[in-house]
């Protein structure tokens, strides 16, 4: 099990610096910090460790529908052959501990995952990216594609790197650092391709056993990668609501609608300093990102471009690694019918922040029940609005109506007022008194069963007021109990305000374009 009370038995084995997702990590801030206390802090200074921690989760999903929304184009074929022979491979499905608990049918569960490596990258390009080389083993940026089998959708779900989870063969700790595990499981003179494999596969096996789901695919980017996609499309529009500006990502942007490419990019996806939800809003950076992207890859100046298609394609290409068996083409096919307002852009759901035995920031996950739950629901079809079994009751005059007026608003003299005002518009009162609490928030008509009409009616002078059947209501008589969002007769009700986002919850589609933080 996943949740809030599980504990590991003691501090996890720390990894070697070298292959430590958290080294060259500035402490992270006190809880009651203006960061939100979410994730550890980043230093203004160049670090390995602090400064590469680019947010991986744009430049992971632009690499991969580079190649699946421009595939579908008239010479699709040419272009999967193009991306076939130039993408990597890596062995990254493992033969076990990839099992199928939620059934899912014949959709495809593809695993994205950013790495910090910029093999190939030139001392100016590092210099550029205000970054330096590194050996490429940290990721914190993992998000699932679930693709429904007739591919008229999909649905990314960012996974937090803090979030806690167990990891096989590890026991309890950050999911950022199931890949560092795999790779630290292999001998010391084993390859880098070896290394990256076994890394791939013991992330597999952690996420398959947190979501209940077989991962079919896999998929990594790296920084360079994203950096000239970035170009090659010609930035990417975004929507601020607030100026952004932090010292430690670089970004320096205004308020409002504008395009961003190269290190704006890079540093707008990166930031959290100064964010109210800290990691959390830089997820949804990162989900706008990635829709701004698929945007503008659907939009004409890239599909009627056919050297712009080849040119993004062969850049997806060259960034990607990707599994043994994925066809970039037969992903394409299957995607075909998908459109920006069916792409949908959701978080794990999680309970909140905590520390482990060790004094660390966690993020603390549902239960298991709860995620695969919500995992199962990614591939149930919509439900549609049943249609009303009934007619409204039809609504009598107010002088056939008898009411007894009851207060529950705290307010002294409230149901007097009402009285009078109910007598004004012609309703008959039976009588006045007070509730069985004085903290009624919401006012409520209740009535007997068969006395829907008389309900009606003073539901129409109490418009929002709340209407139900009460065991305790006398047949012909309609009861009114005031709250405190009462306004008086002939008076809308006080609007509840809405209901705070549960974290976790935050839900988005391509199509999008509402401003952000």
């Amino acid at each position: 099990m996943n949740d809030d009370h599980d504990r590991p038995d003691g501090p996890a084995r720390p990894l070697p610096p070298r292959l430590d997702p958290r080294a060259g990590r500035a402490p992270r801030p006190g809880r009651g910090s203006a960061e939100g206390g979410r994730g550890p802090a980043e230093g203004p200074g160049r670090s390995t460790g602090g400064r590469s921690r680019l947010a991986v989760g744009a430049r992971v999903v632009a690499g991969v529908l580079s190649v699946v929304l421009l595939g579908t184009s008239g010479w699709g074929w040419y272009l999967g052959q193009v991306a076939d022979a130039s993408v990597n491979r890596t062995d990254a499905i493992p033969t076990s501990g990839n099992d199928e608990v939620v059934d899912t049918g014949a959709a495809m569960n593809l695993l994205l995952v950013g790495s910090d490596s910029r093999a190939g990258a030139t001392d100016e390009q590092l210099a550029q990216l205000n970054t330096e080389a590194n050996e490429g083993l940290n990721t914190d940026t993992m998000i699932l594609v679930h693709v429904p089998a007739d591919g008229s959708a999909a649905s990314f779900v960012s996974f937090p790197r803090d979030s806690y989870v167990e990891i096989p063969g590890h026991g309890w700790d950050k999911l950022n650092s199931a890949y560092a595990y795999g790779s630290q499981e292999l001998p010391a003179d084993s390859s880098d391709a070896e290394k990256q494999a076994a890394g791939a596969q013991l992330l597999i096996r952690t996420i398959s056993s947190l979501t209940g789901l077989q991962i079919d695919h896999y998929a990594e980017v790296d920084l360079l990668g994203f950096f000239t996609l970035s170009g090659v499309v010609g930035g990417v529009e975004v929507n601020l609501c607030q100026p952004a500006q932090d010292s430690f990502s670089g970004v320096d942007l205004p308020a409002g609608v504008q395009t961003i490419s190269g290190e704006q990019a890079l540093a707008f996806v990166r930031q959290r300093h100064g964010l109210p939800r800290g990691d959390f809003d830089r997820i949804i950076r990162q989900q706008t990102f990635i829709a701004g992207m698929i945007r503008k890859m659907l939009s004409d100046n890239v599909l009627l471009d056919l050297g712009k298609q080849r040119q993004l394609v062969q850049a997806a290409a060259d960034a990607l690694t990707v599994d043994q068996r994925l066809d970039l083409l037969d992903l394409a096919q299957q995607m075909q019918a998908v459109q920006p307002g069916n792409i949908e852009f959701q978080t794990i759901p999680y309970v909140g922040d905590d520390e482990d035995d060790a004094g660390r920031y966690i993020l603390r996950l549902e239960d298991e029940d709860t995620l695969h739950q919500f995992f199962a629901e990614l591939n149930a079809d919509p439900v549609e609005a049943a249609a009303p079994t009934t007619e409204a009751p039809a609504a009598v005059a107010p002088a056939d109506v008898s009411v007894e007026v009851f207060n529950g608003s705290g307010i002294s003299g409230l149901a007097a007022e009402a009285a009078t005002e109910l007598g004004t518009a012609g309703f008959g009162v039976a009588g006045t008194g007070n509730a069985d609490s004085s903290d009624y928030t919401v006012t409520e008509i209740r009535h007997a069963a068969g006395d829907e009409a008389l309900a009606a009616t003073l539901s129409a002078a109490v418009p929002g007021a709340t209407v139900a059947v009460s065991p305790d209501a006398t047949a012909g008589t309609v009861q009114l109990v005031l709250g405190s969002d009462f306004n008086g007769v002939g008076q809308p009700v006080t609007a509840a305000p809405p209901a705070p986002t549960t974290e976790g919850e935050d839900q988005r589609t391509a199509a999008d374009t509402t401003c952000i933080n």
